[in-house]
C-alpha cells in the first residue's frame, strides 16, 4: 500500500512539474540594440517580475526586419515587443499591420514628438550619430567637427562607416543627408572618393576604429561611450550643426504570443527604472523627469537635423539603392 501511494505521489509530482514548465511565463523582445544593454534590461525586468523570463533576439536592424517580415508573411511574428533603431521602420510596421495600438501609462512623461500620434509606437531611447575617432592617433582638436570635414584629403583611406543595409541608424543617417540639399548624392560620392570603407555592422565599425584600423568613423554616441568605459582609445564629437539625432521606438506586436507580458515589458522599458538602466549603460533617456548629468539634451536638439520620417519610410529601398550605386560599384 505504501509503495502504491509513493507511485501515486511521484506521478502527481511529475504532472505538477510538467504543468509548471508548460505554463512558464515568458516575453520575447526583438531588438538591434547592443547586447550589453539588452542584458541589463533583462536583469532589471526579471528582478521586478521574477515569474516572467525575458528572452530576446539580437541582431543588426536589417536581419531583425527580415526576420519580422518572414514571420509576418507566415502568419505570426514570434516577438511580443520590437525595438530597432530607425523610427521610420515603425511607419512600415504600422502600415503592414504588425503593430498593436498601446498607450503606456509611462507615456505621460515623454514628449509627444517621440510618440506615434496613432498610438502604435513610443520612443524609448535617444541616440546620436556623430564622428568618432581613435584618440591614440587623433587629438580632439584635430578630429573632424562636421560631415564636410570628412572630405578633407588628410582623412583619405582612414574613414569607416556601417553599411546602411545592416544598421537602421546608419540608414537613417544616409537618408537624412541624401534629402538635404547641402549634401545629397554628391556628398556620398566625395566621401567614397576619399576612401571611406564599409563595415557590416555597428559594433564592427566601432571596434575597427578602436583597433586603429581606421582613424575616424561615422559612429554612434552610446556605442562609443561603451568602448570608452571599457578603456578603448575612442573619442566622440557631437556635431554643432546637422547632428543626426535618432529616437528609437518600441512597438507591441499585434496578437503576440505573450501580449500581457509584452505590455509589462513595454511599460518597464519606458519607466523611470527602465530608463535609468539605459542611462547607466550610456544611452539617453526620452523621459522628461530624469536628470542626465553631463548631457546637453537641449543643445543636441538645437543642432539636430530635421528628418522626414514618412519620406524615409516611403523611399527606404530607393535610399539603399542610391547608396549601393555609389559605394558598391
Amino acid at each position: 500500500m505504501l509503495k502504491f501511494k509513493h507511485i501515486i505521489f511521484s506521478l502527481a509530482l511529475i504532472l505538477v512539474l510538467a504543468s509548471s514548465s508548460f505554463s512558464a511565463s515568458k516575453v520575447m523582445l526583438y531588438s538591434s540594440m547592443q547586447e550589453d544593454q539588452l542584458v541589463a534590461i533583462k536583469h532589471g525586468f526579471e528582478a521586478k517580475y521574477p515569474d516572467i523570463t525575458m528572452d530576446y533576439y539580437f541582431a543588426g536592424t536589417g536581419r531583425v526586419i527580415t526576420k519580422i517580415a518572414t514571420e509576418h508573411q507566415a502568419g505570426q511574428v514570434a516577438a511580443d515587443v520590437i525595438w530597432v533603431g530607425d523610427p521610420a521602420d515603425y511607419i512600415s510596421f504600422k502600415r503592414e499591420g504588425i503593430l498593436e495600438k498601446y498607450s503606456s501609462p509611462e507615456a505621460k512623461y515623454i514628449d509627444a514628438k517621440f510618440i506615434d500620434p496613432d498610438g502604435y509606437y513610443t520612443g524609448a531611447r535617444m541616440m546620436n550619430m556623430g564622428i568618432g575617432y581613435n584618440s591614440a592617433i587623433v587629438e580632439p582638436s584635430e578630429a573632424p567637427q562636421s560631415w564636410l570635414d570628412l572630405l578633407d584629403p588628410k582623412w583619405e583611406g582612414q574613414i569607416v562607416m556601417t553599411d546602411p543595409s545592416s544598421a537602421g541608424t546608419t540608414k537613417y543617417f544616409v537618408a537624412a543627408l541624401l534629402a538635404n540639399p547641402e549634401y545629397g548624392e554628391d556628398y556620398f560620392k566625395k566621401l567614397r572618393a576619399n576612401g571611406c570603407e564599409l563595415e557590416s555592422g555597428t559594433t564592427a565599425t566601432h571596434n575597427q576604429v578602436a583597433a586603429s584600423a581606421y582613424h575616424v568613423g561615422i559612429m554612434l554616441d552610446y556605442v562609443s561611450h561603451n568602448l570608452m568605459a571599457q578603456g578603448s582609445p575612442i573619442g566622440f564629437t557631437y556635431l554643432k550643426k546637422d547632428l543626426i539625432s535618432i529616437f528609437s521606438p518600441i512597438g507591441l506586436v499585434k496578437g503576440s504570443p505573450n501580449n500581457e507580458n509584452g505590455k509589462l515589458l513595454y511599460d518597464f522599458i519606458l519607466s523611470k527604472e527602465g530608463q535609468e538602466i539605459l542611462i547607466a549603460n550610456n544611452l539617453l533617456s526620452v523621459r522628461n523627469d530624469i536628470k542626465q548629468d553631463g548631457v546637453d539634451v537641449e543643445g543636441i536638439a538645437k543642432s539636430a537635423m530635421n528628418v522626414d520620417l514618412q519620406s524615409l519610410a516611403n523611399n527606404s529601398d530607393k535610399i539603399l539603392n542610391t547608396f549601393d550605386n555609389i559605394f558598391k560599384k
